[in-house]
């Protein structure tokens, strides 16, 4: 078994925690209205911001003919530019050093012989899927360059999804050099709870899916009232807004909202179900409980902090909370998945017997 003391094993780890910091960081972004305040992609020369009152000039000009000054901001101040451009800017730039985090460490390990030439290809993908992530972004912000001020809400949950593949990929591989003397061990689903908690994890990424459609849409701000949404547990025209009517499922900002409102429960009500099958199991991995019972109170959290958000009209730190609270939903979620797809279940012994083997040790 390794564990941490493994350079590659922290390694990934680190990656994992800067992967949630980013996703976190975009969602502040976009609640302070600054992510359309750059309209370049420079990878290299976007590393300085403006130097001098020409440059900034010349940046705030380009900003001024985009929908999102023409339509929402119009008549800004170049200091009220510089404040969002300041907040976008942080947020790539620390896009580009979390790139050199994964790549430089990457390529040390590999000439080091840290990493076996037959994972070589499991920690490249890493270093792509970022690449990709850095190219979905900049397809995001185009998006809302365009016509219209928003980016599309189909991009960007493609971008924080392809954040969680990122983050899983990097935990699982993380798990893996942890526990395991090798890399990687053969993957099972036999269990009644393997299946159980992948079907847990499949409803928490349709969960987190429907809050990136929320958040591209500003359906938060639909209603502002809970259980109710405009005096009516299910408000009308939720499948007749556009046509054909399965368009309402992904477009329309009240069917999204509402969707997202009360498929937590279902969400809330695998966890549960998962947390008392672990108990009855007797799975006598400690990890395996200690993850389900917190799989529990997070998932309570997180609806309290959602019903929260709609009450208190999408306040920027309940908005945050909330945001961080589905990712350690999630990371707890792989974390178990990893756990109970690897580690064949053992029946815990009963008290009985346990104090006998208690007893029975000098």
């Amino acid at each position: 078994m390794q564990r941490t003391n493994d350079p590659v094993t922290r390694w990934l780890f680190v990656v994992c925690g800067l992967v949630m910091l980013m996703v976190v960081v975009g969602g502040y972004v976009r609640l302070a209205r600054a992510g359309l305040s750059i309209v370049e992609w420079n990878v290299i020369t976007g590393v300085v911001p403006p130097i001098g009152e020409a440059a900034w000039q010349r940046e705030f000009a380009k900003y001024q003919q985009s929908p999102e000054y023409q339509q929402v901001n119009v008549g800004m101040t170049l200091a009220e530019y510089k404040r969002i451009y300041y907040i976008e800017y942080f947020h790539r730039l620390l896009a580009r050093l979390t790139g050199l985090i994964v790549v430089v460490p990457f390529l040390y390990f590999v000439w080091r012989g840290a990493i076996s030439r037959s994972q070589v290809g499991v920690y490249a993908a890493i270093v792509l899927l970022f690449g990709l992530q850095g190219t979905v972004g900049w397809l995001m912000v185009k998006s809302g360059l365009l016509d219209r001020p928003a980016v599309s809400h189909v991009r960007l949950t493609i971008h924080l999804l392809l954040a969680l593949f990122i983050l899983a990929w990097t935990l699982w591989t993380a798990l893996n050099r942890y526990y395991y003397a090798h890399e990687t061990v053969p993957v099972r689903v036999s269990s009644g709870l393997s299946r159980f908690i992948v079907v847990v994890l499949g409803a928490l990424v349709v969960q987190i899916a429907y809050g990136g459609f929320v958040a591209g849409l500003k359906a938060g701000h639909v209603s502002n009232t809970w259980p109710l949404m405009f005096g009516r547990l299910v408000p009308p025209k939720l499948l007749s807004v556009v046509q054909p009517w399965w368009l309402n499922l992904i477009e329309t900002p009240l069917t999204v909202h509402f969707i997202h409102r009360w498929f937590a429960f279902v969400v809330a009500a695998l966890i549960v179900g998962f947390a008392v099958a672990v108990r009855r199991s007797g799975v006598a991995d400690r990890a395996v409980h200690q993850g389900a019972w917190a799989l529990v109170g997070l998932v309570g959290l997180q609806i309290l902090l959602g019903i929260g958000v709609v009450i208190f009209e999408v306040p920027l730190s309940l908005a945050l909370l909330h945001q961080a609270g589905g990712l350690l939903l999630f990371t707890v979620t792989v974390f178990l998945a990893h756990r109970l797809l690897h580690v064949a279940p053992e029946p815990m012994p009963h008290r009985s017997q346990a104090r006998e083997v208690a007893l029975s040790q000098p």
